[in-house]
């Protein structure tokens, strides 16, 4: 070993010891008569002091050395005259007898430190260098503690781990796939799995009863914050459960995580319906850490000459506390924000409810003081409150005012990323209708089993249909979700027909699982949780990109390696391909 200790484990107690250091050089202040190096590796700072009077050669070769040369020093731990109590290390500090430089370095295209000079573009592009920064490192290394705990739990809990194929069989529900040649079967193709769907199904068809696989997916989709083409899920799959099995089991993961990883105790998961989130947040994946519950205002609102609200399918409004004291300058501001292309809507109406018992509105032209006052009992408006409102169609409605609900909370400083919010989202449709394709798509996939109750409805009201389907939310953003599968082929079948499947394309893109469940399928279902969005969550961002060791960029590419590029013509041959 090149080392005796590690940079961040040094202290007042190694006092007098004999120690040997290899890391990178973080800082180095010449003070004339001594220099002073910060020697960084993963585990932390110590620092190095080098001193003219009692040897000149190696205070020189110390002062030589740049930002991000590879060191080893030998030296004596002696107590510092003037402490850092901001590191670890900060009460000591290592008289040098020996350096050796292990490797030179260039100058970093920026700053190694945690607020860093370099931006996006150019620190993914030196990624193993923005790496060695402390707030992406910590990221990394809270991903490997989720990771460490979500076996124990798991194992725990008798599940086995069991890992799927890479190289599957691509199908046209859901996004778009990655595809690859088969060299050896002339223009076939195989896919990456956007999820290991049927295998975990065909696992408790083989009598696994309980398997998990932290696992890697892929999604030829646009990209976003929260998006990458390659990320990874921790998949599970239960075997004669119902719905209320798994949501205990995977409420206890959460617990167990949250207090493992952040020393947070969990009480309650809430649980809504699908409906219910929608009509009172406008989103099915709201965020609780606040109130501002959407209140559905058409009966005091509408039938008083006002066009815009008397022409409206939906008139909603939201209560934001102690809001009168926004300025009208401020609510110019939430109007503007509200007609950006982004939210959509065409106006905002709102109505302050004065300290005096009396209320100011921009429609006062049309609304009585009893009026609004009726507006404020609706909205449960006390003095000093502030009803924002928007009106139209009813989902686009609901989509704006629920965009205009986060951000007021986002000014408001109501987001907390330290405090955390779990929820059930619970009874989804199970078809949504896609306008392009003319039919019904599966809302979550087409192995997703109705309520037994709403099976007959699949001939007469297809939209009806409620699945028995969850997600958990946390703090406004999905985290996993799953549902109880189909497990009887008849069924299956039924719901590939209302998908828009014939037999034949049924048969040849999933007669495998159909084949599979005439030998004795269990009941069953499960849970697929967003590992790198789960991370992200934890680690208090929502960002998802620097809880990834080396992520892509928003076009998918990967700057640092140069990825994707094109390969050579003899390559393309050997798989039989020929490029435009």
């Amino acid at each position: 070993m090149l080392r005796t200790h590690t940079c961040g484990e040094l202290d007042i107690n190694n006092i007098g010891e004999e120690v040997q250091l290899s890391g990178w050089v973080q800082k180095n202040r010449d003070l004339g008569g001594m220099t002073f190096i910060d020697l960084r590796d993963r585990y932390g700072i110590t620092q190095l002091t080098f001193n003219m009077d009692e040897s000149s050669d190696l205070c020189e070769k110390a002062r030589k050395l740049g930002r991000e040369y590879v060191i080893k020093v030998t030296g004596i731990v002696i107590e510092r005259s003037s402490k850092n109590k901001s590191i670890p290390t900060g009460d000591i500090e290592i008289i040098v007898s020996d350096l050796i430089v292990l490797n030179a370095s260039k100058t970093p295209p920026f700053t190694i430190e945690d607020e860093t000079d370099g931006g996006d573009k150019l620190r993914m592009k030196y990624r193993y260098l923005d790496i060695r920064r402390k707030p992406v490192k910590e990221n990394l290394m809270l991903r490997a503690k989720v990771s460490i705990e979500t076996r124990k739990y798991l194992d725990n809990q008798g599940f086995c781990e069991v890992e799927t194929p890479y190289l599957i069989k691509s199908t046209p529900e859901g996004a778009r796939d990655f595809v690859v040649p088969s060299r050896m079967n002339e223009g076939q193709f195989y896919a990456l799995p956007q999820s290991p769907q049927t295998f975990k199904q065909l696992l408790m068809v083989a009598g696994m009863d309980k398997y998990y696989q932290i696992v890697k997916c892929f999604r030829d989709e646009d990209l976003r914050a929260d998006r990458q083409p390659e990320f990874t899920q921790i998949d599970c799959e239960m075997s004669f459960v119902e719905q209320e099995d798994i949501l205990n089991t995977f409420e206890g993961l959460t617990r167990h995580l949250l207090k493992e990883v952040k020393g947070v105790e969990l009480h309650e998961f809430p649980r809504i319906t699908y409906d219910d989130a929608m009509k009172k947040y406008g989103s099915d994946k709201p965020d609780i850490r606040f109130g501002m519950k959407f209140v559905e205002m058409n009966e005091v609102c509408q039938q008083n000459n006002f066009v815009v609200f008397d022409s409206a399918e939906l008139v909603v409004g939201i209560n934001v506390k102690d809001g009168a004291s926004f300025s009208r300058k401020q609510i110019d501001k939430l109007t503007d924000f509200v007609k950006t292309p982004q939210v959509g809507a065409k106006g905002l109406v709102y109505c302050k409810c004065n300290e005096d018992g009396t209320f100011k509105s921009s429609v006062d032209k049309f609304f009585s003081q009893e009026d609004l006052n009726n507006w404020a009992d609706k909205c449960k408006a006390a003095s000093g409150d502030l009803i924002l409102i928007l009106s139209g169609e009813k989902l686009k409605t609901r989509k704006a005012l629920s965009t205009l609900r986060l951000h007021l909370a986002e000014e408001l400083g109501l987001r907390n990323p330290e405090e955390f919010a779990p929820l059930w989202v619970l009874d989804f449709p199970l078809l949504e209708w896609d306008e392009e394709t003319n039919r019904y798509h599966a809302m979550h996939h087409p192995f997703t089993s109705p309520k037994p109750n709403d099976i007959e409805k699949l001939d007469t009201d297809p939209a009806a249909v409620r699945a028995n389907a969850y997600d958990l939310v946390i703090n406004g953003n999905e985290i996993g979700g799953g549902s109880i599968r189909i497990h009887d082929g008849e069924l299956q079948k039924l719901m590939f027909k209302h998908l828009g499947f014939s037999d034949e394309e049924a048969k040849e893109q999933f007669g495998f699982l159909i084949k599979a469940f005439e030998h004795g399928a269990p009941p069953h279902g499960g849970v697929a949780f967003g590992f790198d969005r789960l991370c992200a969550i934890m680690g208090g961002q929502e960002n998802i990109r620097d809880f990834i060791a080396f992520p892509k960029n928003n076009a998918g590419r990967d700057v640092m390696i140069d990825s994707p590029s094109f390969i050579d013509n003899e390559q393309l041959n050997e798989l039989n391909i020929k490029l435009k």
